[in-house]
């Protein structure tokens, strides 16, 4: 079975407003959804009198929105985020019945809470379902969110940022493969971030911390650490690639940042690992098929 896999995009463009109208037209998808005529109004509004291709201005009056894709770059639902002081509040859906039951649900929601905690920075997330909506309920349990109140139409799921953390290093999605970093490289990356300002940052510090973190001695030889050299299969194509801080980045010469997309999305993995990871507002397959030199291997630990 393919691994389900969701990237969540924020340009919100017409056609994706198109897509909106059309899936809150079925009354199954909107069932639950408790202000979907007020969200159908809106976009109907949006598309009859806005006549610019990029809507996401609009879209993200009130809070942040975004589409999301799967694999194949197919708009399969949205997300809407609203913060409120440190508590921020989840509404996803779905759009297409036909996607149902692929755990794309689950994965959407794994995907929402990243921004939530790491771009963000909530202290607490919530998500408020109502009490018949049982497909919706285990997903947000299945992602550790815990019931905090309960009436006869709606329940109440929170999620606080402890408890995410506690659970993306001790229970880790069961389709998402373990990557490992030295202690070394783990200390370097966190002094990193503070000073870092790329737009998709979060993501680095968010396979930092599910990362399993060994002593640089114990490392494998086969795994991808900072000044690593590696063969990738990016996509059709095969590149070879040093992963390097910022400040020794040369694209000319090989030498990729780790803050760049597909240096975030190599660090940690080993030889043969192969995943999807969304670059440049497109999905690519990643596949590690080579590591040609190690520091750690070569007894280079503090390169």
């Amino acid at each position: 079975m393919t691994k389900p896999f969701i990237s969540l995009c924020p340009e919100i463009t017409r056609a994706h407003a198109l897509n909106l109208m059309d899936w809150l037209e079925d009354e199954d998808v909107t069932r639950y959804l408790s202000d979907s005529r007020h969200v159908s109004r809106f976009i109907e509004q949006v598309v009859g009198r806005v006549q610019l291709p990029i809507l996401t201005h609009l879209f993200n009056q009130g809070g942040r929105f975004f589409m999301a894709y799967d694999r194949r770059d197919v708009p399969v639902g949205f997300v809407r985020l609203v913060k409120s002081g440190t508590d921020c509040e989840m509404v996803l859906v779905i759009g297409n019945r036909d996607n149902w039951g692929r755990k794309l649900g689950v994965s959407t929601i794994r995907e929402g809470m990243k921004l939530a905690f790491f771009d963000m920075r909530a202290d607490r997330l919530i998500a408020k379902i109502h009490a018949e909506n049982l497909r919706s309920v285990k997903a947000f349990e299945h992602c550790g969110f815990l019931l905090e109140s309960q009436t006869p139409t709606l329940m109440s799921f929170a999620l606080t940022s402890e408890r995410y953390l506690r659970l993306l290093r001790e229970n880790p999605a069961d389709y998402v493969t373990d990557i490992h970093i030295t202690e070394v490289d783990k200390d370097r990356l966190l002094s990193l971030l503070a000073f870092e300002q790329a737009p998709d940052i979060f993501e680095l510090e968010h396979e930092i911390e599910r990362a399993i973190v060994v002593d640089p001695r114990d490392m494998a030889q086969d795994v991808v650490t900072m000044n690593s050299r590696v063969l990738v299969q990016l996509d059709d194509e095969g590149i070879e690639v040093s992963l390097v801080y910022p400040d020794d980045a040369d694209d000319s010469a090989g030498k990729l940042s780790i803050c760049s997309g597909v240096g975030m999305a190599i660090l940690g993995y080993k030889e043969g690992d192969a995943f999807d990871w969304r670059i440049n507002d497109r999905t690519r397959h990643i596949r590690i098929e080579k590591v040609l030199y190690q520091p750690e291997a070569a007894g280079d630990f503090h390169l």
